[in-house]
């Protein structure tokens, strides 16, 4: 059964139970199906135990648990495969963090003036959020840490903690990177031998029930996605041509044309050869253990344009993948080369500072930190930094649903202290805190793994632990980390959330229609007249680009999709109303590339005036999605165009879409 249709049964039965609490509720509260990662188990449980031993050993435990802190920043930013990538991942966030703590440590005890500077830092950190994954934690880092500096006295001189904290992080990179030497390339190579099972299980699936069909095909799209992020995120810092880089990147590209071949077999109807599944299984594993001797591959006789257009593809990646040395200077990365470090960071920049959401997230960060701070300042709150740290934590839109995060949090807070209330009621400080955080600390990236809620859980005895090490306090400390974590909850609630309303409309019905125009542009491209062999390669590699291109974006419509289904009424209901023309929309291009593959492989092309009117409905889709706010189904739509068409299956496609997308009336 899909996700899609147990999520939709779900929902149905909560909506006929009394007294059942909301679809989004429970499905925060649901744990993830992702595996645990055990590795990142281990490291955590060495990274956050070892300095509070080496405190205990020097009769510095307060320098231990600042380590620890740092340690546990570092783990939480440990989230990259590649190699290069957990560097920056790790190191650039915790030089910033440490930046964070020293401007904190600075204004500690200044009232006012402290209020104002975390307000400023605030800002900052929320603008530069917008930049990208390293960035959105380094900015979340450097207003964590500026909070902890200006609410808790730290060790003297003020470098101290910076250094201690930038100490602990760089433990886990060190940890991280024991595996290097063993396996530098591994993770690309992954990378791109799981892009061959993913297609290997969407083949398995072409021909039987759509929904399935349609789960296999996004996650071929997310390995594809995953995949060339960590290739050309690695060449664009190599210097000159790596054979082994640019074998990696062959073999990626020549995946390409079987899954574009994958809707053509899925559109006639019937499962493939279990042979070709097989297959391509067969040289995912030749990819991931560096194979270069290729076996005879057997498959059945082709017929349909369809079958042929699998059978070259699959013969043509069974030749690349096992080319020992592939042209250094011949090989397409689809995408293009990314530009230098340099140029992406200037790029950065710029947008960041002419970006309207760039300002309107920092701008509502700094008003819920301002907000915080300023309580606190009028109110004596113990431990008052916890609020402005839940915040902090809570208004990230690029890491979920603030509503949904604030409520799951409250809760998972609630969760962590029954477990903190024990250890620190019953666990006598000193040596017993190391075996201690040896099981606080694993379950760390372990609960991280199945959501939000959990890792709350997990987080905050490790914080309370580290806390009382700081402050001895005790069990004193549970019920002041409740109160605060409640109080920064609502506050991000009401300043962060309820005073923003940003519409739904704007933020994915827009991005949705914008998809579907270049989904008009993608047909336009995929069918225009060539003049000539050498136009006729420009214009596969145009089209394979836009391919790429709309793909990826229908991959970021969905997870916006799913990101609103969490958030309570009206935003859910209406995310949940137009979701099945996301489902649509994807089809409309699956339809369109299988119908330029068969052309390829000897169907007749469509006329120009077909592809003209196929063009103009979708951008009257584009214009209908922008206009509406609740799409109303219509059954037994109509499709246009000759049956016989090679186009035939964008016209049903595209009129189930309007269907979908027509406006109440």
């Amino acid at each position: 059964m899909s996700t899609e249709r147990t999520e939709h049964i779900s929902s149905r039965r909560a909506r006929h139970l009394p007294l059942a609490p909301p679809a989004w509720l429970l499905g925060g509260l649901k744990p993830s199906t992702a595996p645990i990662p055990w590795a990142a188990v281990a490291r955590a449980s060495v990274a956050m135990s070892v300095p509070l031993a080496v405190g205990f050993a020097l009769d510095e435990p307060e320098y231990g648990a600042l380590a620890s802190m740092g340690a546990l920043a570092g783990v939480l930013g440990d989230t990259a495969d590649a190699y290069r990538m957990r560097v920056l991942t790790i190191a650039v966030p915790q030089l910033v963090g440490a930046v964070g703590v020293a401007l904190g440590t600075l204004v500690y005890g200044h009232g006012w003036l402290a209020v104002a500077a975390l307000t400023l830092i605030a800002l900052v950190s929320g603008m530069i959020s917008s930049i990208g994954t390293v960035a959105s934690v380094s900015g979340l880092l450097l207003l964590l840490n500026a909070v902890i500096g200006a609410g808790l006295p730290l060790p003297e001189p003020w470098w101290t903690a910076p250094l201690l904290l930038t100490a602990g992080g760089l433990f886990v990179l060190a940890l991280t990177l024991l595996g290097w030497p063993l396996r530098r390339r591994q993770p690309e190579r992954t990378a791109v031998a799981d892009t061959y099972r993913a297609l290997a299980d969407a083949l398995e699936a072409a021909g039987g029930p759509g929904a399935r069909y349609d789960e296999r095909r996004q996650e071929v799209t997310q390995a594809i996605n995953h995949a060339y992020d960590l290739v050309l995120g690695r060449r664009a810092r190599v210097h000159g041509r790596s054979p082994s880089l640019v074998r990696l990147l062959a073999q990626l590209n020549v995946v390409i044309p079987l899954v574009e071949a994958a809707p053509a077999a899925h559109l006639r109807g019937r499962p493939l050869p279990p042979e070709i599944p097989a297959a391509v299984r067969e040289l995912a594993d030749a990819v991931e253990e560096g194979r270069t001797t290729a076996p005879e591959l057997e498959l059945p006789a082709a017929h349909t344009p369809a079958e042929r257009a699998v059978d070259a593809a699959l013969r043509h990646a069974a030749k690349i993948v096992h080319i020992a040395e592939p042209d250094l200077h011949n090989v397409d990365d689809r995408l293009g080369r990314p530009a230098a470090l340099r140029v992406r960071a200037r790029r950065a920049v710029r947008d960041m500072m002419l970006s309207r959401a760039s300002w309107r997230y920092g701008l509502r960060l700094a008003l819920c930190i301002g907000i915080a701070q300023s309580l606190v300042s009028v109110i004596e709150v113990e431990r008052s930094y916890w609020i402005a740290l839940t915040v902090t934590f809570v208004l990230k839109p690029d890491f979920g649903s603030v509503f949904s995060r604030a409520v799951l949090r409250a809760l998972g807070t609630a969760g962590g202290l029954v477990v903190a209330a024990a250890v620190l009621s019953e666990v006598p400080r000193g040596w017993w805190d190391v075996p201690v955080m040896v099981v606080l600390a694993g379950l760390i990236p372990a609960f991280s793994a199945k959501g939000y809620a959990f890792q709350t859980a997990a987080i905050t005895p490790v914080i309370l632990l580290l806390s009382d090490l700081l402050n001895h306090q005790g069990f004193d400390l549970i019920r002041p980390r409740l109160v605060d974590s409640l109080i920064g909850c609502a506050i991000t609630l009401v300043f962060g959330y309820l005073l923003w309303p940003e519409s739904w409309h704007t933020r994915i019905g827009d991005r949705l229609a914008d998809t579907v125009d270049d989904a008009a542009r993608y047909v336009e491209r995929a069918f225009a007249p060539v003049a000539d062999e050498a136009a006729f390669a420009v214009a596969r590699t145009a089209r394979l680009q836009a391919r790429r291109r709309i793909y990826r974006d229908l991959s970021g419509v969905r997870s916006e999709f799913q990101r609103a289904l969490t958030e309570p009424p009206p935003t859910g209901p209406r995310a949940a109303a137009w979701w099945p023309l996301v489902v649509a929309v994807e089809r409309i291009v699956d339809a369109t590339t299988a119908a330029r593959v068969r052309v390829n492989h000897g169907a007749t092309p469509p006329p120009a005036g077909e592809v003209e009117s196929i063009a103009r409905r979708l951008h009257d889709l584009a214009d209908r999605v922008r206009s509406s706010t609740v799409p109303v189904r219509v059954e037994n739509a109509e499709p246009e165009g000759a049956g016989t068409s090679v186009l035939a299956p964008v016209h049903q496609e595209i009129a189930a879409a309007l269907a979908i997308a027509r406006p109440e009336s």
